[in-house]
């Protein structure tokens, strides 16, 4: 006997197509991460309406960095083991109700409850790393880096539509009703996450059988997982700080505050761009060195900014050339996780490598405020990104890129 194909939709036609969960998973990523890079839009008003001091919504907010980064790994676990579905719609949940309670807070430890730990873990078990490992699952390894620089650039599309609205949200309405909305948009990645699929393997990827704890395992004794791992903490110390305090520092320098939310725009518009030519370069070029030099140019980038007149030029000069720096990074560190690993447990090895990317964040939102408080200044902060984008470019050179042994086809006779 021969097995029959089904001529009608049942349970053995799997309907989402590698379209249509690509589709899925890069509005789940312009959601999550648009909704979580305007945050530092609403500390000047909710300071001025409150009385806290920078360091105290600067802590919000590495506390959110820190349980984003914590959550991350338990999330890609959970995804690979039961589904990214139920863990997106758990996420969105806690981020909605997080967000919520952001607006409603009357106090310090109230914000740090709300906008730290709960919206932190919402932000982790709906990270677009679990939207991407459903992609790099969906299709084949052809297409795979284009694919995950795709639902990368996707995340900036959020950033781009997301920091002028909710800037006029704050305007219009102000910034309390403004996380109202926030938080409701955060329920719309639930819907979107029933598209994506259960899938243990990649799509043409011979696989073994292998546990988490071995993957983990077999991933620690890499000494390039652990380089990756280590250069990833500078990545989260320039983004987060940059998203977090640039609005204020566009301000400090005398600039109207609109400046600022047409800069953070401006990165993520250009990193539509910069993610989506990463995945195309990563594909065809070494991703490691690709990351070298993406480092070092932020570096640069950052050097410019403190050298030059501040100027409104200067602001845009460098929100446009960091954003075809600012998660170019993402698609080519999951590619060389994917590529040396395989999909399998590819939210999980992520997860395990983006714990370390928040580690950056919670240092570089912290210190933005507390330094800011200390001296008047985010100078310290700007060059120590300096230096930190220097050794990022250095760590990344030695990473081997070559795919484990049990990847590898097996020789024919």
């Amino acid at each position: 006997m021969t097995a029959e194909t089904p001529t009608s939709p049942g349970p053995g036609v799997n309907w989402r197509t590698p379209l249509l969960v690509v589709l899925a998973g890069c509005l789940i990523a312009m959601i999550g991460f648009g909704i979580r890079s305007v945050f530092g839009l609403f500390m000047d008003p909710m300071l001025s309406a409150k009385g806290w001091s920078r360091e105290t919504f600067s802590l919000a907010l590495a506390i959110q960095n820190l349980l984003w980064g914590i959550g991350v790994p338990i999330a890609g676990i959970l995804a690979d083991k039961f589904g990214p579905s139920r863990v997106l719609g758990l996420g969105a949940v806690v981020y909605a109700v997080g967000v919520y309670g952001m607006a409603e807070s009357t106090s310090s430890g109230m914000l740090h409850l709300t906008a730290g730990v709960l919206t932190g873990t919402g932000v982790a078990f709906t990270a677009f790393s679990l939207a991407l490992a459903a992609m790099a699952k969906a299709v084949g390894p052809a297409r795979r880096t284009m694919a995950l620089g795709l639902g990368t650039a996707a995340g900036s599309f959020g950033q781009v539509v997301f920091s002028p609205v909710s800037q006029q949200f704050i305007a219009q309405y102000g910034w309390h009703d403004s996380l109202f909305i926030l938080s409701a948009l955060a329920l719309v990645i639930i819907p979107l996450a029933m598209v994506l699929p259960k899938s243990d393997g990649g799509k043409n990827e011979s696989t073994v059988d292998q546990s988490v704890s071995q993957a983990l395992s077999e991933a620690i004794r890499h000494r390039g997982y652990i380089l990756l791992t280590i250069g990833f903490f500078v990545c989260g110390f320039h983004v987060a700080f940059i998203t977090v305090h640039f609005p204020s520092y566009v301000r400090d320098v005398g600039l109207d505050p609109l400046v600022g939310a047409v800069a953070l725009s401006l990165v993520g518009l250009c990193n539509i761009m910069g993610s989506f030519l990463s995945g195309v370069i990563g594909q065809r070029f070494s991703k490691k060195s690709t990351l070298s030099v993406i480092y070092l140019l932020r570096a640069v980038c950052i050097t410019g900014l403190l050298m030059a007149p501040k100027t409104e030029f200067t602001i845009y000069a460098f929100a446009a050339a960091m954003g075809f720096l600012w998660l170019s990074t993402v698609p080519l560190t999951t590619g060389i996780v994917a590529q040396v690993f395989g999909v399998r447990y590819m939210a999980t090895l992520f997860g395990v490598v983006f714990f370390s990317h928040q580690l950056g964040s919670f240092l570089g939102v912290y210190l933005g405020g507390y330094l800011y408080d200390t001296t008047g200044t985010y100078d310290a902060v700007w060059w120590a990104g300096v230096v930190l984008g220097v050794m990022a470019a250095v760590i990344h050179w030695p990473i081997n890129e070559a795919p484990m042994a049990r990847l590898r086809p097996a020789p024919t006779s």
